[in-house]
């Protein structure tokens, strides 16, 4: 089966006191439609800058990033930009609201940016899967944390992404919460079939993934012990 994505030699340096830090070594990841993989480790084990590279956020100081076989920085950024708003989705561990969009405005905005019709009716249908139906018209300052994962939750499944990716998406919240939270991103996973690469240093939360793999001081590990 072709992987949704494929890290190839991937490795990110950057300049520290005049010299060079490494941050990702060398990493070769590969991801099948359908999986379920944690990547899980300490703080400043390079976790979120892997979901950047994955993600072609960010660009390599080497290696490859192919996403659906495409080579992402083959790519300018423009073309990077438009082949994530067709296959991608992200939930971010601080949700990335825009404040002065409503909770539906939020949700519709991927879908009009990419000038898809019937926008508010997908995110509405969306915000009330999520149990969100009597927020609609709230502001994000309005809502609290778990709220406010919630409609990141649903702007991030409105357009379909073939991947999702996750970074520490219960990281703000309480136990109960996230708890919560989580429930519903597997759910809405299964339910829409989705690729997931879930970003955490919660051992408990990786194990819900079919699949771990740990980082640890930039280089993978795999596969993970129990």
């Amino acid at each position: 089966m072709t992987p949704i994505v494929k890290a190839t030699g991937l490795t990110k340096q950057v300049q520290a006191g005049g010299q060079a830090l490494t941050i990702l070594d060398n990493i070769n990841l590969e991801v099948v439609p359908g999986e379920a993989v944690a990547i899980v480790g300490q703080s400043g084990s390079g976790k979120s800058t892997l979901l950047g590279l994955l993600a072609g956020l960010d660009t390599p100081s080497s290696g490859q990033v192919s996403l659906n076989g495409v080579d992402l920085f083959s790519l300018g950024e423009d073309e990077r930009a438009a082949l994530r708003g067709e296959m991608v989705g992200f939930v971010f561990q601080s949700f990335q609201l825009l404040p002065a969009l409503t909770a539906l405005e939020n949700v519709m905005l991927p879908l009009e940016l990419t000038g898809s019709r019937g926008a508010r009716a997908e995110a509405e249908a969306l915000l009330r899967r999520v149990g969100l139906g009597e927020r609609l018209e709230h502001y994000p300052r309005t809502l609290s944390g778990g709220e406010q994962q919630r409609v990141a939750l649903a702007r991030a499944f409105v357009t379909r992404p073939r991947l999702l990716l996750a970074d520490e998406p219960t990281g703000n919240l309480d136990t109960a919460t996230g708890a919560h939270v989580i429930e519903l991103l597997f759910e809405l996973n299964r339910e829409r079939g989705t690729t997931l690469v879930l970003v955490t240093h919660d051992e408990q939360l990786a194990r819900l993934c079919g699949r771990r793999v740990r980082l640890a001081a930039g280089r993978l590990m795999v596969p993970v012990e129990a």
